[in-house]
């Protein structure tokens, strides 16, 4: 492999996965000894707190991890995102006599890897898009957690990556034979360029102890005395422990000589590439840096209230457009929900392809989970910033992977459509009640759900801005009118007064999505009875939280009853209001707007809600003090 321990971020490097992340004391012994940051005393803090050495890889932790795995079937997955990063940006970047992008990326995987829905979706996808440069290294050792695999995955795996249409090989005896065959695998494997590659390496799991081939060498310690046994049958010292021999520190100081060597020719061919292509060489280094484009935000639009009443779906369609032009990194698709998800534009009217990788329009197929784990890879890359679009419901097929991006601090964006029982006909399986609470739990996930055209603006603006974080955006399928007080500006705040009263509040209604425009009528209605009335729209409860105590009260003042409009979960409300308007079943089949009448999203039921909120304080007469 190519890397630099001195520089591991790199951009010309190889990149390895270890996609059963479990076994990461081998890549931690590994990084130590090519020349990372990681010392013996690091190695003895295996999985200890505060230790650059966790119990499974962590992308940010330790210098050398480029993706955090540990959830079986998402490093094979990042790895096909990888290599879709690695092509695409060849093609944009590369020149005759220049690869200034030009890597392999190799992966380690086991059993458990390989039986994980996500891992199949991924290997599907990369074998239609011809992705030559991905080699699979496969730890075939018959064993899981369980036992043998002879109890529940006795298929051919070799076969069914045939099929995939992956260049397949197989090494009998990865225990014992000589390492050539191994390598001789590798070299075929990367002579073939139009397919992925998977080689088969048949193990004995813990080879050499007593309890090798078993399940119960997979988790557990060996035991000091089988520690020793092991250590003298392969000619070690078997009373000392984190011993290098002196062979093996002389062979890696050549390996780390060899990896300088390769770093600083890189390095001299680069300085060559920007002398004769400084516009190219200036913009992939702004984009390996994680910087968008000078200007970018300026060439978005701001809407008014005569402006064409528009699904977020809708807006948010248009919103991508001019961003695809202005940030040439942006890069993503749909779950063959193209047509709903309003996600193809004319800026990435080319799909990426085995024939066109510079194509920026992702065809990802029936594969939700896949696609959010192909993202975090493309985002690990470097280079990118990827999209990934669905039905909001579907989050939760693709949960695994969206977790993996909030921990990793990844800037993957979710344009994720039909965010709630107005989408209608499709009726309560594709009508996402919980979906939206259960993302907005997740640390470092910004959850944003946008009430029209200037809101999503300024979701995306915020998305994209948010260089260490994913984001969703929570758009609807039903028609949001762009409303008078909206600005792409308030949408940094979390939440901001959209319509004010004009005297003492007696209320304050509180609402998402196209549910704003609802509490907006609502409002006109009871100011017509004499109620004087505060409307907040609140997009995202994350940005909230991060203003200060005096912004929130001024948002939400003390002794203010709060009444909250969403048409999802009432979940977590509490917080913020002392009644909801909300979700406390699954929904039905039918058309939209009949369904939020019959759910009570309706201007009679806000105002009626709101009345008796009033009433009720009145009565209790309570401080109602906010919890921030």
């Amino acid at each position: 492999m190519n890397y630099s321990p001195q520089n591991p971020k790199w951009s010309g490097r190889d990149r390895f996965v270890l996609s059963n992340g479990h076994a990461c004391a081998l890549q931690y012994t590994m990084l130590h000894l090519a020349g990372y940051n990681i010392s013996l005393d690091d190695l003895k803090n295996f999985r200890q707190i505060d230790s650059i050495t966790p119990g499974h890889p962590e992308v940010g932790v330790t210098d050398g991890i480029e993706v955090s795995t540990g959830p079986l079937g998402q490093g094979i997955s990042n790895a096909v995102g990888l290599a879709i990063a690695e092509t695409n940006l060849a093609a944009r970047f590369n020149k005759p006599g220049f690869k200034v992008i030009d890597n392999f990326t190799y992966v380690i995987c086991g059993d458990g890897c390989l039986q994980e829905g996500v891992s199949g979706e991924a290997s599907s996808l990369a074998g239609t898009l011809g992705l030559g440069k991905v080699i699979v290294l496969y730890d075939d050792n018959n064993i899981t957690i369980d036992g043998g695999t002879d109890l529940s995955f006795t298929e051919d795996v070799l076969k069914r990556y045939e099929a995939y249409g992956w260049h397949t090989q197989s090494v009998n005896n990865g225990d014992s034979a000589e390492i050539g065959d191994m390598r001789a695998a590798v070299k075929n494997a990367q002579e073939v360029t139009d397919r992925p590659s998977m080689i088969s390496i048949k193990t004995v799991i813990g080879y050499g102890a007593a309890k090798q081939g078993t399940a119960g060498v997979h988790g557990a310690p060996l035991g000091d005395a089988d520690i020793k046994k092991v250590k003298a049958d392969f000619g070690l010292n078997p009373e000392a422990s984190f011993e290098v021999p002196a062979e093996v520190t002389s062979f890696y100081s050549e390996v780390q000589e060899k990896s300088k060597a390769t770093y600083e020719a890189y390095e001299t061919m680069f300085k060559a590439y920007t002398a004769a292509f400084p516009t190219e060489s200036a913009e992939l280094t702004r984009s390996m840096a994680g910087k968008l484009p000078e200007g970018w935000a300026s060439k978005l639009t701001k809407y008014t209230p005569e402006d064409k009443t528009l699904a977020t779906r809708q807006s948010s369609q248009q919103v991508l457009s001019k961003l695809v032009d202005a940030i040439p990194e942006l890069i993503g698709g749909s779950a063959d929900l193209t047509p709903s998800n309003l996600t193809k534009v004319e800026g990435n009217k080319l799909d990426y392809s085995k024939d066109s990788r510079d194509g920026r329009y992702i065809r990802f197929g029936v594969r939700e989970h896949a696609m959010c784990s192909i993202s975090n890879g493309i985002c690990a890359y470097g280079g990118s910033v990827p999209f990934a679009a669905t039905f909001l419901v579907f989050a939760g097929y693709a949960l695994g992977a969206m977790r993996l991006s909030a921990l990793s601090h990844f800037r993957v964006l979710y344009i994720y459509t039909h965010d709630s029982i107005g989408l209608g006909e499709d009726g309560p399986t594709h009508q996402p009640i919980e979906t939206l609470i259960s993302l907005r739990s997740i640390p470092n996930m910004t959850v944003m759900r946008p009430a029209d055209a200037n809101e999503v603006t300024g979701a995306y603006v915020q998305a994209l801005e948010n260089a260490h974080g994913p984001t969703v955006l929570a758009l609807s399928r039903q028609g949001c009118v762009n409303l008078p007080g909206s600005s792409a500006e308030g949408v940094a705040k979390g939440a901001y007064v959209v319509e004010d009263a004009t005297g003492p509040l007696d209320v304050v209604i509180v609402a998402s999505g196209s549910e704003v425009q609802l509490s907006v009528s609502a409002s006109a209605e009871l100011k017509a009875k004499g109620v004087s009335v505060r409307v907040v729209s609140f997009p995202c409860w994350s940005l909230f939280e991060k203003q200060s105590a005096e912004y929130k009260s001024s948002v939400f003042p003390n002794g203010i009853p709060v009444l909250s409009v969403e048409a999802a979960s009432t979940f977590g409300w509490a917080k913020y209001s002392h009644g909801s308007i909300g979700m406390t079943s699954f929904g039905a089949s039918g058309k939209g707007p009949a369904l939020m009448a019959h759910f009570g999203f309706s201007v009679e039921n806000v105002v009626a809600k709101a009345q008796k909120l009033i009433e009720t304080y009145k009565r209790a007469a309570p401080s109602l003090e906010r919890p921030f």
